[in-house]
């Protein structure tokens, strides 16, 4: 049917997008919300549902992808993944992906390739010519995740502990991190641990601390330059550790928010030895993707520029 739509679904730690499409890689609609990811999230179902009902009764709607946070990783929750996605869309050809294999067909267009990820988690997915995957990482807060922006924080907040005790030397982060969180310096125990203990969600919240890194670092501080350095080395690590299941050639490319830090990026470029190769796609144009590669649309080059540039149009943060 040329009027048949798709729909890409990405999830993740951080923020849920939708996006529904069209033959001619159109971006008719799109929606945007709070992280899906069940490993840490108990309101997972209710924010997908939330952010996926606009989109469920589309009568042209021919095709979805989801792309979920720990999907094919712990197994009760791929199922309860497998049964909300089934149940919105009972009738409908349906693809669910794990959210970094996505980022992976995105950015490569199927081909081959390394993909380095560092949002709220971190992990390294490589594909080989033949299509046969390797994943490095995706661990969670708790056993890994490190080079994450929730692992950034974490040592953020461990480096100003340090440093208002004495056991470290000064650092900025401290004035930065209270003066944008509006608490008291004056009394930082109660201020900063008050703070964490009274998070929502404290995953997201302490890797959103990654950006006052970053900020903390082009200013020149030490401190939050060797967090950076530090999770340069293990996004790095992540690479080997997938890179020889692709040919020695095969390029590399980056997805997720914490590389909004041009300082992380460029300090993994080094480590790696070659810079990165730009996404062809985002994350949710690899949802995209996978939807209309269950319609067996003609995917060219043509197509895959319309629909970047349709989804920066809609989203520019995309």
């Amino acid at each position: 049917m040329s009027d048949a739509l798709i729909l890409g679904i990405d999830g993740g730690g951080s923020t849920i997008r939708v996006a529904l499409a069209n033959r001619k890689g159109e971006i008719l609609r799109t929606g945007l919300g709070a992280g899906i990811n069940p490993m840490d999230n108990p309101d997972w179902r209710a924010e997908l549902d939330r952010h996926v009902a606009p989109f469920r009764n589309e009568t042209k709607l021919a095709s979805v992808a989801a792309a979920l946070p720990a999907y094919g990783e712990v197994a009760h929750l791929s199922r309860l993944q497998d049964a909300s996605i089934t149940e919105m869309f009972p009738a409908t050809r349906m693809t669910i992906l794990n959210d970094v294999d996505a980022a992976h067909l995105g950015a490569f267009a199927g081909h081959e390739g390394v993909l380095v990820l560092s949002g709220t988690g971190s992990m390294a997915w490589a594909r080989n010519a033949a299509g046969e995957s390797a994943r490095s990482g995706g661990w969670g807060d708790v056993i890994g995740d490190e080079g994450s922006s929730y692992w950034i924080g974490r040592l953020a907040l461990n480096l100003i502990s340090q440093s208002l005790d004495g056991r470290a030397p000064k650092t900025m982060l401290a004035e930065i991190v209270f003066n944008s969180l509006n608490l008291d310096l004056s009394d930082p125990m109660n201020g900063l641990a008050g703070w964490v203990n009274a998070l929502a969600k404290p995953r997201s919240g302490i890797a959103a601390l990654s950006a006052l890194v970053d900020r903390a670092a082009r200013a020149g501080d030490a401190g939050a330059r060797g967090v950076l350095e530090q999770a340069a080395d293990a996004l790095a690590n992540h690479h080997v550790a997938v890179a020889r299941h692709c040919d020695r050639d095969a390029g590399w490319t980056y997805a997720g928010g914490t590389f909004a830090s041009s300082l992380l990026l460029e300090a993994l470029e080094l480590r790696i030895g070659r810079p990165a190769e730009v996404p062809l796609l985002p994350p949710i144009g690899g949802a995209l993707l996978a939807a209309a590669r269950n319609l067996d649309w003609p995917l060219d080059s043509g197509w895959l520029e319309r629909i970047a540039a349709n989804i920066k149009a809609a989203n520019p943060q995309s």
